[in-house]
């Protein structure tokens, strides 16, 4: 069940982590690349404000992004920036939010996202705390899947092997946490063939595509291919 006040909260928690790591970098470290292929630190940064403003965009009843080629602009003219200016952009664009989310009344309308994707009003909190504890790890300076909140993971899981259940392109597969948690997910989502056990961090990370599932236990076949999120 989504709980909106929540985590509107653990959006902030999560924002406020990510601005003090990313306060302790230089200009430098920005133009570094980031762990997602051809995108920079200072690509990500400017990810995270540009979906920022665009979830007010969603909250406010207009297109999440003016297009594909504008959402992919924006974030290329502004990854060039200076520490200070993605700090300051982060932290508006963030605000932005913050004040959207307030002045929404009616948390149980369906909104549109991207590609003709629909919601609730009330998982858009969510789905901007998926944004700002991914993109972090994302940033490789030291914050890792094992550092995320167990429950972010555990919800996380959840919404990852809901949205993979019944595609075809993915064998019915059984999910088991160290921790003891199970999942299905691929296929019509009924038990096996494929079995895949193991830390939740590393059943996390192959799931959005930040690990590779080598440190996972499979079995009743070959690790299964993720499909594109």
């Amino acid at each position: 069940m989504s709980d909106h006040v929540h985590d509107l909260a653990s959006v902030r928690e999560a924002t406020d982590r990510l601005l003090s790591a990313v306060g302790t970098l230089d200009n430098a470290a920005l133009a570094e690349p980031s762990r997602l292929p051809g995108w920079t630190r200072g690509h990500v940064l400017a990810h995270l404000s540009r979906n920022a403003d665009a979830l007010e965009n969603v909250f406010a009843g207009r297109p999440m992004y003016a297009s594909a080629e504008a959402r992919d602009a924006d974030i290329d003219r502004d990854a060039p920036r200076d520490l200070r200016e993605h700090l300051d952009d982060l932290r508006a664009s963030a605000g932005g939010f913050d004040r959207a989310a307030e002045a929404q009344t009616d948390w149980t309308r369906t909104v549109e996202l991207r590609n003709g994707v629909k919601d609730s009003a009330g998982r858009i909190p969510f789905r901007r705390w998926i944004e700002v504890e991914l993109h972090h790890v994302d940033l490789g300076i030291g914050y890792e899947l094992e550092d995320l909140p167990p429950e972010f993971v555990t919800r996380e899981t959840d919404f990852l092997a809901d949205r993979f259940a019944g595609n075809a392109d993915m064998p019915a597969t059984g999910l088991t946490s160290d921790d003891g948690r199970t999942w299905t997910t691929g296929g019509d989502s009924g038990a096996g063939p494929v079995t895949v056990t193991g830390p939740s961090a590393e059943l996390l990370g192959w799931l959005c595509g930040r690990r590779d599932g080598s440190a996972l236990t499979v079995t009743g076949g070959p690790l299964p291919v993720v499909p594109p999120l």
